[in-house]
């Protein structure tokens, strides 16, 4: 059993910074993967980041490189998301989800999913 919650959203200037959180309960996480999506403003969810807790590898989408930094928190069993320099782009509901598969995996083979958390960006 697999639960997520998403918190750390709000409201910054753009240019700005935010750390996103999210706090897993359940079982030890051994494998798989746990990434953040986010659903902007009359659009699709998209993938932002994954984390591998297999090897620690990481992924990013390319609109969020060099500016968001994925990290996982073993002990704690908590995902993270460092988001600097903060773009009103980047305004969005933003999700933390836990996948089987590899870092590779597909929207729809994420199968446990959290409560999103807003992040609004002003220009």
């Amino acid at each position: 059993e697999v639960q997520l919650q998403a918190s750390g959203g709000g409201l910054v200037q753009a240019g700005g910074s935010l750390r996103l959180s999210c706090q897993a309960s359940g079982s030890i996480f051994r494998n798989g993967v746990i990434g953040w999506f986010r659903q902007g403003p009359g659009e699709g969810r998209v993938g932002v980041s994954c984390f591998s807790l297999k090897d620690s590898s990481t992924s990013y989408t390319d609109s969020v490189k060099g500016r968001f930094t994925i990290s996982f928190d073993n002990a704690k069993k908590t995902l993270y998301l460092q988001m600097n320099s903060l773009k009103p782009e980047d305004t969005a509901e933003y999700y933390c989800a836990k996948s089987l598969g590899s870092i590779w995996a597909r929207m729809s083979e994420y199968d446990y999913w959290g409560q999103g958390t807003q992040v609004t960006v002003s220009s």
